[in-house]
């Protein structure tokens, strides 16, 4: 949160800046805009009056030479020639300047091409009216003709010098209600400028101010971080550190000493200090690290022992990060623990892992016995009493049958109880391999098994097509056989036994049944039968090993086959459900993950 606030003010105040420099340059280019129109209405303006003036001059330089030439033909003397001659040069000045000075103005450009078609045609003329004057020749009609085209010729100059001066004024009156524009312009924009400056200075102390507050606010925050931080570090048993690598220094926090078991400042913070420290077989180790944690590599957990001075061994755990500030500076943060505790509970845990695997070994000593010493046994007794109903069954009275018929139960479900409890131990071995295999021939298999008893009960077993699923085989083919024998046992004496196999694909969030479930969808399959059922409050209880809801003489069996049932489900991280109704019968819902 704190840093979200200090980056937040950071970007505002950037923004400020980049937002008043942009202001400036937009102020300073509209200044510049606006000087540069104001100068270049002034030259505009000095121009429309130097263009007037050339004009005037180009008028009255024409004028002298019409005077002049006038003269020369009155008067035949070669003196008038001269300011005719004056004129022509004084024109020819006047023309470049003029030509300057429209250069950008085509309208005017057109105006100074006619007038110079005149002006040529005017001293074109003289020069032919000359001739007539060498040659005597002044009486003639001819003659007559060119000197009055003169007049023709300056007043048509005369008319195109005008109107250059009227286009003139015209753009002068235009050019100077443009610079009064602008000279009303520049107090509102200076104006302008003002304002947006203050508002800008305005929005940056009330920044300034509010970044204030909220760093009081943050130090004071930080002030009870720190305090948090000290006494998580005293719980925990952690110490923090800091290297600044570039001035080779260190900052080791309070509870860092306290964790190597010193008082907090007792020494100063140095690598080679922190080495006395640690065990001599792990000196090399940790040097090596700590010079890889330099190199900008993103290392595990570093784990060391040190020894205290009391000679007491702590085992600990280290980390540490680069980092780099703005300016390129580069440091190592990072935290220690002491991990003592975690190691003694760790190898507390291996021995009794070790116990364990131990017991376990013993249990698989004890199902060999069970499998082996036990049933041999067992299969002499049942020999013995076969041998004994066969062959001296007449020498026994009724009482001795009797005793002989129960022995002989007796060692039967002792037997059985022999093997459900191998079978039972088989679904917690480790070893479970799954296989991609066709439920419907595991299915199969257990109908196998029971054959007998289902010729016997004259049962009907129907099933739907089973998928293809990754499962334990044999453990399922159990699952299967067990509800199928339980379904056969707990029939009615008087109706033949009717079991029904169903299958479905359901979605995890489709089935109330699996609200504790992690897989997004389960094969369903359920065992119903219309047996003598159950009564449902013991749903749960039927599960258990041993339970049984009937004495052992109505129903035989041990009480183990569906807690093997629940065990091989759970293995395949599925579920099992059993719903019953008396009289009526009962159903197993199965789960397996897809």
């Amino acid at each position: 949160m704190t840093k979200k606030l200090f980056v937040k003010s950071s970007v505002f105040l950037k923004s400020i800046f980049l937002v008043s420099l942009f202001v400036i340059l937009l102020i300073g280019g509209f200044t510049y805009k606006h000087i540069s129109n104001l100068t270049d209405s002034t030259k505009l303006v000095v121009a429309t009056y130097k263009v007037n003036v050339e004009l005037e001059q180009v008028i009255s330089y024409l004028k002298d030479a019409e005077n002049g030439h006038r003269y020369y033909i009155l008067t035949k003397d070669t003196l008038y020639l001269a300011p005719y001659l004056n004129a022509r040069e004084k024109v020819n000045i006047s023309f470049a300047q003029l030509k300057e000075l429209i250069n950008d103005n085509t309208k005017q450009k057109e105006n100074l091409i006619a007038l110079s078609k005149l002006i040529d045609t005017l001293f074109t003329n003289f020069t032919e009216t000359d001739a007539f004057v060498t040659n005597n020749q002044t009486n003639t009609e001819e003659f007559k003709t060119y000197f009055f085209k003169e007049k023709v010729i300056m007043d048509s100059m005369r008319r195109q010098v005008n109107d250059m001066i009227a286009y003139e004024n015209k753009q002068l009156d235009d050019r100077q209600k443009r610079f009064q524009n602008n000279l009303q312009f520049t107090p509102l924009f200076f104006y302008f400028v003002l304002l947006v400056t203050l508002v800008l200075i305005i929005i940056s102390f009330n920044k300034i101010s509010v970044d204030f507050k909220n760093t009081k606010r943050i130090n004071d925050q930080l002030l009870v971080f720190k305090e948090a931080t000290i006494q998580l570090e005293e719980t925990g048993k952690h110490g923090n550190w800091v290297w600044h690598i570039d001035k080779n220094e260190f900052t080791f926090s309070d509870n860092f000493y306290r964790v190597l078991g010193e008082e907090p400042g007792s020494f100063k913070p140095t690598l080679d200090n922190l080495m006395k420290f640690v065990h001599p077989d792990d000196k090399k180790k940790l040097a090596k690290e700590m010079e890889q944690m330099m190199q900008d590599k993103d290392l595990p957990f570093i784990y060391f022992r040190i020894t205290q001075k009391d000679g007491t061994i702590k085992h600990i755990k280290k980390y540490g990060k680069l980092l780099s500030n703005i300016d390129g500076e580069k440091r190592i943060i990072g935290n220690i623990t002491d991990i003592s505790d975690e190691i003694e509970n760790f190898l507390e845990l291996e021995e009794r892992n070790l116990e364990l695997e131990r017991n376990n070994k013993e249990l698989s000593d004890f199902n060999y016995v069970a499998s082996h010493d036990l049933q041999e046994p067992l299969r002499k007794i049942q020999t013995f009493i076969s041998r004994l109903e066969d062959k001296e069954s007449k020498n026994f009275s009724n009482t001795g049958l009797q005793y002989l018929e129960r022995i002989n139960i007796a060692a039967t479900r002792m037997r059985l109880l022999i093997d459900d409890l191998l079978q039972f131990s088989r679904t917690n071995k480790p070893d479970k391999k799954f296989v991609i295999t066709d439920l419907n021939e595991l299915l199969e298999n257990a109908k196998q098994d029971v054959a007998e008893i289902i010729s016997e009960k004259k049962a009907i077993i129907t099933s739907a097509m089973l998928p293809t699923a990754s499962v334990i085989p044999f453990q399922v083919q159990q699952l299967f056989l067990n509800l199928l024998s339980n379904s056969l046992k707990y029939s009615k004496n008087d109706t033949p036994p009717i079991i029904n196999v169903a299958y479905d694909k359901v979605k995890t969030k489709e089935d109330v049944q699996l609200n504790k479930a992690t897989k997004s969808s389960y094969h369903k399959i359920t065992f119903s039968d219309n047996g003598i059922g159950f009564e449902q409050k013991y749903a749960d209880r039927i599960f258990e090993i041993f339970s049984r809801l009937h004495d052992k003489g109505e129903y035989s069996g041990t009480g183990v086959g569906l807690s093997i049932c629940k065990k091989i489900v759970e293995n395949h991280q599925g579920f099992i459900y059993a719903q019953g109704e008396p009289h009526i019968g009962a159903i197993f819902t199965i789960y397996l993950p897809e």
